[in-house]
């Protein structure tokens, strides 16, 4: 069972990204204030919940939420600022679409560049431990999987569709086949050994 909140006093934004390890398209990060007395049982870490759970959370998440929003971060801006700054400033981006500016943010990972004067704590796993966090990344993967399949209309013989710019053996098997498109991440090892 997932926990409510990490500070019953504080308005907390919790957030997540998606889209780090991939080898093309953007990252994309949530930020989401939850309802302290907010309940679902299905909610979850996104990546322990199917394709379809996640979609049949994301418009009961949108409307039970005090405030969330959706931030990217494009393949150019990361090949720019590495991934790791890319992943910060899409979080960034999420918050500062927020309606209400939070009281405290619970990240997920072991590491953020600080929100304003916004006080932080980085959760390892987080997803998996607080709702608010679990809410971020279930967005931040459904939009993210929503923009790699309007990115899979136009270059279908990559196959995002399927594999969403993760580096799998038929993505690399197009790489070496029809070379690289825009959309990659040029400073990333596209084609290294797993």
């Amino acid at each position: 069972m997932l926990k409510k909140y990490f500070n019953k006093k504080l308005v907390e934004a919790g957030c997540d990204e998606a889209g780090r390890g991939c080898l093309a398209g953007p990252v994309f990060a949530a930020a989401v204030i939850l309802p302290k007395n907010f309940k679902n049982s299905i909610l979850n870490d996104s990546k322990k919940l199917s394709d379809k759970q996640r979609k049949e959370l994301r418009p009961i998440i949108e409307s039970a939420a005090i405030a969330w929003a959706v931030g990217h971060v494009s393949a150019e801006e990361i090949d720019q600022i590495n991934i790791l700054n890319a992943s910060f400033l899409a979080m960034h981006r999420a918050i500062a679409q927020l309606k209400i500016l939070p009281e405290s943010l619970l990240i997920d990972g072991n590491r953020f560049k600080q929100y304003k004067s916004v006080p932080h704590t980085c959760i390892i796993q987080g997803d998996g431990k607080y709702l608010s966090i679990a809410a971020a990344s279930i967005l931040a993967k459904t939009y993210r999987d929503d923009y790699m399949d309007t990115l899979h209309e136009q270059l279908p013989m990559y196959n995002w569709l399927q594999n969403k710019a993760y580096g799998t053996k038929a993505h690399k098997e197009a790489i070496i086949k029809y070379g690289i498109s825009e959309h990659h991440r040029k400073t990333f090892r596209l084609l290294a050994e797993e």
